[in-house]
């Protein structure tokens, strides 16, 4: 989605703030010896007092109000039974529409104690995603964003799951453009449009490059199970800089 009118921009600030807000909520209710679901249904209960719906479940018919996924698995976790133990690396993904808007956001939270290896991955996969925030410019390319979070990659040590890539959002869950990388693509010769909104969220690991998709047909795991993080921001690129729309 580009963004053409003010009022476009105003109801995209909401719905983003929404799902910062709960992912925010979700993070701190964290702890051990709750299941997946009861965290899920904090997500879903702050996102229905205001209006909102969840966009994987209106988008895909996914069987949760959001994400979660408990350590090897990086992405797309089913809420159920399973119950947080010291010691997980969790990640959580709220996405929601509103208004018929959506916004995406998403982290990764490691509960104590924590190997150091852990919160050096933590720390690292929030600068790599700042790393391609930065990168945003109008009129630049959008390999930019994909050329930044690599180099960043490359010199701490890490790899970087090559089948999830960042994307469009704004009208839809998942908006033009379609699979931005958060790597190096020399052959994507595609530019950032002024009021262009779309995700960045790479997912930095500690070797894998790929997740594969288990029987559940949802959830994502690193083949030899690597510790892999995720954070996510949706931005507006502007003529002033990156716009991000999902910080609380």
């Amino acid at each position: 989605m580009t963004i053409e009118h003010e009022d476009q921009l105003e109801k995209l600030r909401v719905i983003g703030n929404l799902v910062a807000r709960t992912l925010a909520a979700m993070g701190a209710a964290l702890e051990p010896g709750m299941t997946t679901r009861e965290l899920d249904d904090i997500g879903r209960a702050l996102l229905e007092a205001e209006g909102a719906r969840s966009a994987p479940e209106l988008t895909y018919n996914f069987p949760g109000a959001t994400c979660i996924s408990v350590g090897p698995d990086c992405a797309h976790g089913i809420p159920g039974d399973t119950v947080v133990k010291a010691g997980d690396l969790i990640n959580i993904d709220v996405s929601a529409e509103l208004d018929g808007y959506f916004g995406d956001t998403g982290a990764s939270f490691a509960v104590p104690p924590t190997p150091r290896r852990i919160e050096r991955l933590c720390r690292d996969g929030r600068r790599a995603m700042w790393a391609g925030i930065r990168a945003v410019k109008p009129g630049g390319r959008l390999n930019e964003v994909g050329r930044s979070i690599e180099a960043f990659a490359a010199k701490n040590g890490y790899s970087l799951v090559r089948n999830l890539a960042s994307h469009g959002v704004g009208r839809s869950l998942h908006d033009e453009p379609r699979e931005i990388p958060t790597w190096n693509e020399p052959r994507d010769r595609r530019t950032i449009a002024e009021g262009l909104v779309f995700t960045i969220e790479p997912f930095l690991s500690l070797g894998a490059d790929w997740v594969d998709e288990l029987d559940d047909g949802w959830t994502l795991r690193p083949p030899k199970g690597q510790p892999t993080v995720q954070y996510e921001h949706t931005l507006v690129a502007t003529r002033n800089g990156p716009l991000v729309l999902t910080l609380v």
